[in-house]
This record gives C-alpha cells, sequence and structure tokens, in this order.
C-alpha cells in the first residue's frame, strides 16, 4: 500500500465512525427511551417488633420452643447402654 492509500482509508474509517454514531442516535435512542423511572422503597428501619410468644420461648438460650415428643425421661434416648 502507499501512504496515499492509508489517508484515504482513514478517512473512510472517520467518515464511516461519524455516520453510525449519528445513525445510531436518531434510530436506537428517542427521548422517550431515555426516561426511565424507579420503584419508590420504604425506608429501613431499626425498630422490630417482637416475636409472637406463641412461636418463641423467651427463656430460652436460643429463643426457640421446647419440643417434647412422648413422655420419656430417659436422658440417653438414643443409647440403650447405662453409661
Amino acid at each position: 500500500m502507499k501512504s496515499k492509500d492509508f489517508a484515504l482509508v482513514l478517512v473512510f474509517v472517520f467518515i464511516g465512525a461519524v455516520l453510525a454514531i449519528v445513525a445510531s442516535h436518531f434510530l436506537l435512542s428517542s427521548p422517550a427511551n431515555r426516561q426511565q423511572t424507579a420503584e419508590v422503597v420504604d425506608p429501613i428501619s431499626a425498630q422490630f417488633s417482637a416475636p409472637p410468644l406463641k412461636y418463641f420461648n423467651p427463656n430460652a438460650v436460643n429463643a426457640a420452643p421446647q419440643i417434647h415428643i412422648g413422655n420419656t425421661t430417659n436422658p440417653n434416648p438414643f443409647n440403650n447402654k447405662s453409661q
């Protein structure tokens, strides 16, 4: 290629880039598409209500209710051998 060819190629690339930018501005982004709306979110507060006592035991260490299945007093229900 000659040096005149490089200059001609650069001119065509520049003209093509300008035309692509102008065409994309008119074809792809209309003023209606540029406006967006966002949902309104309620503010977060550090205040929480107490959990219902029906589900939580306030005297427990982990605040979970005690569950008893059956009427047994065996401290080792899965181990029949005495230690």
